[in-house]
């Protein structure tokens, strides 16, 4: 109990250390540039308290529970020796996570009512959900993949480097036989996929399974699976719209 306290303490601490630069950016143009004070400063105060402990929350809870939880079952896995589940659970884990993200719901949306608008799909609402289903379903189907690829890479050593320049080389071409409208969505895809919840659980993923492979070294091998999952949501969603 006692530590348990002593690592919120220092989460808390943490929090409020993270978020000083910001405070002190805002603060700064507030009082020096703009020359006025926020219109409702108690308020802006109190929403700013429960930021830093909603934050610490997070980090205490990512501390306690998402990063050991990902790394134990990738200890698990490893240990059972079943390279199927292992690649299974890591396409479950990407889907899952991603299918449900928030801002992925908010980006499809947005995309659908803007093709809706372009005449590129219907304008009814069974269109825009279908359009918006589709490309929430396509980007949760690539981190999968990647997260699988990611993992897979780790079991046989592949070089990071070199499917990393193969992606982009892929992201290159077709981006020049995509349709203009799909393009930016496409790229924004790859960013909105890193969520607060997929991240830390499939970092503990990649370290906890580099950890349990012996030859395989956690600093060169644990980390790279987060890129898989900003590159091949590109790709995956410019083969969408050119299918599409």
């Amino acid at each position: 109990m006692k530590q348990s306290l002593r690592l919120f303490i220092n989460a808390l601490f943490g929090s409020m250390r993270d978020l000083l630069p910001i405070v002190l950016v805002i603060a700064f143009f507030q009082v020096i540039v703009l020359q006025q004070t926020p219109d409702s400063l108690l308020q802006t105060l109190v929403g700013l308290f429960f930021v830093v402990l909603g934050l610490t929350f997070f980090i205490f809870g990512l501390e306690q529970g998402l990063f050991p939880i990902g790394e134990s079952m990738a200890h698990a896995f490893a240990s059972k020796g079943s390279v199927f589940w292992l690649l299974a659970f890591s396409f479950a884990l990407g889907f899952g996570t991603t299918i449900a993200e928030p801002a992925l719901i908010a980006v499809a949306e947005e995309a659908s009512e803007v093709a809706a608008e372009a005449g590129l799909i219907g304008i009814d609402e069974y269109a825009m959900e279908s359009y918006a289903d589709g490309l929430r379903l396509t980007v949760a189907l690539s981190v999968g993949f990647a997260i699988a690829l990611g993992v897979l890479r780790i079991l046989l050593n592949w070089s990071i480097q070199y499917i990393i320049m193969i992606g982009y080389v892929l992201v290159i071409v077709l981006t020049g036989f995509a349709p203009d409208e799909i393009i930016g969505i496409a790229y924004d895809s790859g960013g909105v996929t890193t969520s607060t919840i997929t991240v830390p659980l499939v970092t503990a993923l990649g370290i906890g399974l580099a950890s349990s492979i012996s030859g395989r070294n956690p600093m060169l091998d644990g980390f790279g699976l987060i890129a898989f999952a900003s590159l091949f949501p590109i790709i995956f969603v410019l083969a969408y719209g050119m299918i599409f």
